[in-house]
């Protein structure tokens, strides 16, 4: 499968170097803005710096990554699948309900195979957990609890274009509670505060939130998230059911425990996501190679588990209003 990547970043990088190790992908071309970034990244894959056009005119390119800007992704997508390509999309496809509605639509008229990449579905501790869940090892699921937060918090520059804390971070767990719970949420109960940085506030979002779904078969979820966490990247999961419960646990820098009369010491968390979810990429692209290759679409988050996980983050959003901030 010959792939054109979109985006010549941090991510962009992670996901070149996982394409060109791939042993049925090859990476053909890299398209940024951004010039000498394009060139540099397609240089140290042995592929070429393209435009746009000029990559979506080839009849050599089976498919591409869309791993640019937010404010392109459904520009992009919706040209890639006009022309006839696979599409393999970072979150989000947009920031906007009707914009991936639109995308949605103009994927339904534009069949290709399409995946969004919730990466988290492919860690290989957590996708452990699923296939516990759907095997019935602890009966009906019943509750579940995702833990996430950051070792840190972003810019406040990003902030002000991520599309707040329920699109831009919380986005994968409410991804995730789908995957775990199978059906549809009915309700959402949201809370947030700016407990880290009053600059997040001041730019109309917050740092710390809980939020609560429900099906209507009273099933729960709770969400918690957080900018910040001094112990490094925080991502668990509990799933409690009829039978028993399922842990997903921190993976550490380390699996070395020091035990003496002083105490018993183990090694923090992973920093943050490049490195926490590093298998997670990998397993994701050769999830997408068989997509593409092989037909194998069970279990690939697509379109519509985009468009529903922000459905639910506008929920949320809708629901809080950062400290500080005055009702309109």
């Amino acid at each position: 499968m010959r792939v054109v990547q979109f985006g010549a970043g941090r991510i962009g990088k992670i996901h070149a170097g996982n394409i060109a190790a791939h042993t049925r992908s090859e990476l053909v071309g890299i398209v940024d803005p951004v010039a000498d970034a394009a060139s540099a990244l397609a240089a140290e894959h042995g592929a070429q710096a393209l435009g746009l056009e000029e990559a979506l005119a080839r009849d050599d390119v089976d498919a591409v990554v869309v791993a640019s800007a937010t404010n392109v992704h459904a520009d992009q997508i919706e040209a890639a699948a006009s022309a006839g390509k696979a599409v393999f999309c970072e979150k989000p496809i947009d920031l906007s309900v009707e914009r991936v509605e639109a995308v949605v639509d103009h994927l339904a008229r534009h069949p290709v195979p399409f995946m969004l990449a919730f990466n988290r579905r492919f860690d290989p501790n957590f996708r452990r957990l699923w296939e516990q869940v759907q095997a019935g090892a602890i009966g009906e699921v019943e509750m579940v609890t995702i833990l996430s937060r950051d070792p840190g918090a972003p810019p406040v520059d990003y902030i002000r274009v991520s599309g707040g804390l329920y699109r831009d971070m919380m986005i994968h767990d409410f991804d995730i509670a789908r995957w775990l719970v199978g059906e549809d949420f009915t309700a959402v109960q949201a809370m947030g505060s700016v407990m880290v940085d009053p600059a997040i506030g001041a730019a109309g979002d917050v740092d710390t939130a809980v939020v609560t779904l429900s099906t209507d078969s009273g099933k729960l979820v709770n969400i918690s998230n957080s900018r910040r966490a001094s112990y490094g990247y925080d991502q668990r999961i509990e799933v409690h059911g009829s039978m028993g419960m399922l842990q997903a646990d921190n993976v550490l820098e380390s699996s070395v425990v020091l035990s003496s009369a002083a105490g018993v010491i183990a090694d923090k968390p992973m920093h943050f996501f490049l490195e926490r979810y590093a298998a997670a990429y990998r397993a994701e692209w050769d999830a997408f190679v068989g997509l593409v290759l092989d037909g194998e679409s069970a279990g690939i988050p697509n379109q519509h588990d985009g468009l529903a996980s922000l459905r639910l983050a506008d929920a949320a959003t809708r629901q809080v209003r950062p400290a500080g901030q005055s009702e309109s």
